[in-house]
C-alpha cells in the first residue's frame, strides 16, 4: 500500500512540474518541468530506498526492485512529456 501512495504522490508531484509552467504562462517549458521532475523523483526514490534500508531493515536486493518501481511508473510519464512537448 505505501508503493502506491508513494508513486500517486510521484504523479502529483509530475502534474506540478508539467502543469506549472503551463499555469503561469510559461507552455515552452513544459518539457524543462519533466526534465526537472525525473531528477527530483531520482532522488526522492532513492531517499526511499535508503529509508527502506537504513531503518525498515531491509537489504538493498529487496528494496531495489521496489525502487525500480516508484521511479520508473512517474518517470516514464516524465519522459513522454518531454518526448512530446521537447
Amino acid at each position: 500500500m505505501r508503493t502506491a501512495i508513494i508513486i500517486a504522490i510521484g504523479f502529483v508531484v509530475l502534474a506540478v512540474c508539467v502543469l506549472g509552467p503551463r499555469l503561469a504562462g510559461r507552455p515552452e517549458w513544459t518539457a524543462a518541468g519533466a526534465k526537472a521532475f525525473i531528477a527530483l523523483w531520482l532522488a526522492a526514490a532513492l531517499v526511499n530506498m535508503w529509508i527502506g534500508v537504513s531503518r525498515a531493515g531491509y537489504s538493498v536486493a529487496e528494496e531495489l526492485p521496489i525502487f525500480l518501481v516508484i521511479f520508473a511508473l512517474p518517470s516514464a510519464l516524465a519522459a513522454y512529456v518531454w518526448w512530446k512537448f521537447g
